[in-house]
């Protein structure tokens, strides 16, 4: 045999060697399971004191969960003789038997967090049966008990763990910025709040009260909170029971959508899960009413038979499987539709505005201008911008980049494009792209010297507990382009002034656009990450498409277009405009030689 072939065969058996895992490493690799990241703890914690019959949740974060985290509930407690065997591995008192696994109604149920979280952090738990007169507190560090000793506290369990990841450094490289951190831990609790609205949840963060709910069990209540009173009271409810399963929440009106599907919740039996063929359900049942590449905001909570679910799937139990999904499927889309049929009837619409005119036989043009073009959306997709004319097929693609000519407006179609005459052929004009453009090339080069539009009543905004931190950060650029805006107490902020450029555009709108789409991002709040906040911005206060225009505002959006530096793309990349040459225009008219068929 070949030296080299040989050597491998002997390194080969060398790590193939069985080996029994110590207890310690054997801990850290089930916490890899369970506890990946801050909100993972979090989460655990608050399963557990939900199973405990806690009417009371109090969570304290210190350093995005790194230094500290502290969750206190006024449950039922573990008696003392107990709570060294709830830090054990696989200790639960949730299950008895393996028939167990197929009812299973707890939140909690493999006795594998409370031991995953101690052998990556250090540890100290207090906990006071209702039972027993004392309670007890143990300490626990990298998974090995240090002390266990009597202690006078209420009623309850208080679980604090400090200095997470200590003794695995190498997982700390792994988790997110602490504004991402901060942000999972923000909407895991107030997805758990709106699903256990009968419980008073309070959440601070380094210190201060970010969320708090009283426990009155009005999920409205919860959701006005989080979204501001306005989408709060427009979120529609689903109540609907078929089959043996429940399904019952809220929904997003057709005017209400969100760029990703972040927002859409879904809790079988009380817990939290992620499972692509609900999403994709609930999605399906707002096909048709809004647009392609847009996405509902939905808090959904499905009660069925514990035997109907298997929740023993994955050791963070996000992941389910259930025993007749094309049901479930079924039913999520019948129940959806039908809220949205209830709460969204057929618009009528005035006679006056299609009938032609007694007097004058014609059809009123405010009619024409706004008439909806139900084509199908994909004829509507616009080629990427470095396409180029395929000769054989005469298909229509954008023009290259770079300048444009000047432009002869002809005038508006569809209420969303422009139609002008250059040079060299006919452009097809996208007027939200191009004020998106516009907007944004003035603000760019007007950094620090925006003229501001005092408002004549300030306007107080609320944002949700998970977005506030990310307005907090944006503040300074945001005074730099001309905004003044302030934090006016716990999670709200007062518009006082905003760009002259937007006078006419909403305040509210402008704000919400920095945190409605925004994705997770590891760029710091300065540089590449300040043009795409200002981005969002205009595109949120650019005209949209079905917006009649006036003769005047047309041509002032056409030379403002030819005045930019980049015409051709909006902020984001997409196409302004689409060339038609003479040349295309003569060949598809059959006067530059045969067209075959």
């Amino acid at each position: 045999m070949c030296r080299k072939y040989a050597d491998l065969r002997i390194h080969y058996n060398y790590f193939m060697s069985i080996k029994i895992l110590t207890d310690e490493v054997a801990s850290q690799i089930a916490a890899g399971e369970v506890v990946e990241r801050a909100a993972s703890v979090v989460k655990e914690l608050l399963e557990n004191a939900v199973d405990a019959g806690a009417t009371r949740i109090n969570i304290r974060i210190e350093d995005a969960g790194k230094r500290s985290i502290e969750v206190s509930d006024n449950g039922c407690g573990i008696n003392s003789a107990e709570l060294q065997l709830a830090v054990t591995r696989h200790a639960t008192s949730k299950l008895a038997s393996a028939e167990d696994l197929f009812h299973i109604t707890t939140l909690g149920f493999r006795g594998e967090a409370l031991a995953s979280m101690a052998s990556v952090s250090r540890m100290s738990m207090t906990s006071h049966s209702q039972q027993e007169a004392n309670g007890s507190k143990i300490i626990v560090e990298g998974g090995k008990i240090i002390s266990i000793e009597h202690t006078g506290v209420p009623v309850g369990t208080v679980v604090s763990v400090s200095d997470l990841f200590f003794n695995t450094p190498a997982r700390l490289k792994f988790l997110k910025r602490d504004q991402t951190e901060r942000q999972q831990i923000e909407h895991l609790v107030t997805r758990y709040a709106l699903a256990y609205p009968q419980l008073a949840i309070q959440l601070n963060m380094d210190g201060k009260q970010v969320f708090r709910t009283t426990g009155s069990g009005n999920r409205r209540e919860i959701l006005i909170q989080l979204y501001g009173y306005d989408l709060g009271k427009q979120l529609l409810e689903v109540i609907f029971e078929d089959e043996g399963v429940r399904i019952n929440g809220f929904i997003s009106p057709i005017s209400v959508t969100r760029s990703n599907r972040k927002e859409i919740t879904f809790f079988v039996n009380g817990r939290w899960i992620q499972d692509i063929s609900l999403v994709s359900a609930l999605v399906k049942a707002y096909q048709t009413f809004i647009m392609v590449g847009r996405y509902p905001l939905s808090l959904l909570y499905i009660e069925m038979s514990p035997e109907e679910v298997d929740v023993n799937v994955h050791p963070a139990k996000s992941e389910v499987r259930f025993r007749q999904p094309d049901l479930l499927f079924s039913l999520i889309q019948r129940a959806v539709k039908r809220a949205l049929l209830a709460y969204s009837p057929v618009p009528q619409l005035n006679p006056n505005h299609w009938q032609p005119d007694a007097a004058t036989g014609q059809t009123d043009p405010a009619w024409i201008n706004a008439r909806l073009n139900w084509e199908d959306e994909n004829k509507n997709i616009i080629p990427a911008a470095d396409s180029q004319v395929d000769q054989q097929t005469n298909q229509i693609h954008p023009v290259e980049m770079g300048r444009i000519p000047l432009l002869r407006l002809i005038g508006q179609i569809g209420a969303a494009y422009l139609v002008a005459e250059g040079p060299d052929g006919l452009y097809l004009i996208d007027q939200h792209a191009a004020h998106e453009r516009v907007l944004f090339e003035k603000m760019a080069g007007q950094a620090g010297r925006i003229q501001s539009q005092t408002m004549l009543q300030p306007e107080v905004i609320q944002i949700p507990p998970q977005s506030a931190r990310l307005i907090i950060e944006s503040l300074p650029i945001l005074n730099q382009y001309g905004f003044v805006v302030e934090e006016f107490g716990a999670n709200n902020f007062r518009v006082s002034a905003i760009p002259a450029l937007f006078r006419n555009g909403d305040p509210q709108s402008a704000l919400r656009s920095l945190i409605e789409d925004f994705e997770e991002d590891e760029t710091p709040l300065q540089g590449i990450l300040e043009n795409r906040l200002i981005a969002r911005i205009c595109k949120r206060m650019a005209v949209k498409g079905g917006q009649t225009l006036s003769s005047a505002e047309q041509i002032s959006l056409l030379h403002d277009l030819e005045n930019c530096v980049s015409p051709r793309t909006c902020p984001h990349g997409r196409p302004t405009m689409i060339h038609l040459s003479v040349d295309l225009l003569e060949r598809q008219f059959g006067r530059r030689g045969a067209r075959s068929f």
